[in-house]
């Protein structure tokens, strides 16, 4: 099968920041309908629009990385400060909660990795 140049290009760190923004995506997400759930400030349109942030912008982070755009560096910055702040959120409500703890972790790898990306672009 022919390897497009941008996958050919696409270094093992921009790979793992992939990865990461996916998974953090999908962890997010996945957090929506659990702090629904549990209501109270965890329900909070505050809240609820941190983690739908997160997850849209680690989906277009992870699509500007994959199309190997000359923007992917800036949106990276910006995706790392999404992650951080949901990363924050989820780890102030979390009170033992697993679900919000595991999510806080995925973010901050998030944030690191899209850190790392932003400063290898700049």
């Amino acid at each position: 099968m022919h390897q497009s140049m941008a996958s050919s290009q696409m270094t093992k760190e921009m790979q793992e920041c992939i990865q990461n923004c996916s998974d953090c995506h999908n962890i997010c997400l996945a957090t929506v309908p659990h702090c629904l759930q549990m209501g109270g400030e965890h329900a909070s349109p505050h809240h609820i629009t941190t983690l739908l942030d997160c997850a849209e912008i680690c989906q277009t982070s992870a699509n500007f990385m994959l199309l190997n755009s000359p923007l992917h560096g800036r949106v990276c910055a910006v995706c790392a400060e999404a992650c951080e702040r949901c990363a924050e959120q989820c780890e102030q409500m979390a009170n033992g909660d697993q679900q919000m703890l595991s999510c806080a972790e995925v973010c901050r790898r998030c944030a690191e990795s899209c850190r790392r990306m932003a400063a290898m672009a700049a």
